[in-house]
């Protein structure tokens, strides 16, 4: 399915505004500029300033051309799951380099997180991922073993798990997230190039299918200064959580 107008405008813009070729504080294009570009109505070109706005990466009162206000860039709670998708989102490019694929018996902790006796078969993914070839996060996910075994037959270093593994029928509808901070240890050190000790962000996570059943569990370690994680909330709407991009300039 084509990606809509205003998706493929909103993510130009965040583009211009993550690589400083639109700093803090300067206008964006006018309207009629936009359209001109690419060759749209007022429609679509005002639908996606108005997603910026909602992001809070440009403002301006009424009347007046929007500016840049920052250059961290959110996503919606729909795309977390997939860090290829994601890093798609803000018109920049996702890369991986997988450092293991193997299948081994579940830890107590993989065990319980993923319902299973301790010693069952599982799968266990380590990727270093990168956003515009900067290492950005450490990915460190065990499969459910009817799930993990697909990986055999796939390059991970292709593309993205997730849509390769939606692709092939796997449920991993529902998620829950739990974010918090962790030292590097010394694999990450090595392949994120910081200091052993260094804080980084660190996202647990628990798939499972629309009955509930688990299916993968997954410990992301992010470079603070690259990812943050943020929470939109309001008292008739459950919180949403976004993780952001920092612009390394």
């Amino acid at each position: 399915m084509e990606t809509p107008l205003h998706e493929k405008i909103a993510a130009d813009l965040r583009r211009l505004i993550s690589s400083g070729e639109l700093p803090v504080g300067a206008p964006l294009p006018s309207e009629s500029q936009l359209c001109a570009q690419w060759e749209a109505s007022r429609g679509p070109v005002r639908q996606a300033l108005a997603t910026l706005r909602t992001e809070g990466m440009v403002g301006g009162g009424r009347g007046k051309p929007p500016v840049v206000r920052r250059q961290v860039l959110s996503q919606p709670f729909e795309t977390f799951l997939s860090f290829s998708s994601w890093v798609h989102g803000l018109g920049r490019t996702p890369g991986q380099r997988t450092l293991e694929v193997a299948r081994r018996p579940a830890s107590a902790e993989i065990a319980d997180a993923l319902q299973l006796d301790e010693g069952e078969p599982v799968v266990e993914l380590l990727r270093l991922r990168f956003i515009d070839e900067t290492p950005t996060m450490i990915e460190r996910t065990t499969f459910i073993e009817p799930v993990g075994r697909l990986l055999f037959d796939y390059d991970c270093d292709s593309g993205s798990i997730y849509a390769y593994l939606g692709e092939a029928g796997v449920d991993m509808s529902l998620a829950r997230h739990l974010v918090d901070a962790v030292a590097a240890d010394e694999t990450d050190s090595e392949l994120l190039g910081i200091t052993r000790g260094a804080p980084l962000l660190r996202e647990h996570r628990r798939a499972t299918g629309s009955d509930g059943t688990p299916v993968e569990y997954s410990d992301d370690r992010y470079r603070p200064e690259l990812v943050g994680f943020a929470i939109e909330n309001s008292q008739r709407a459950h919180p949403t959580l976004a993780r952001n991009w920092r612009s390394a300039s």
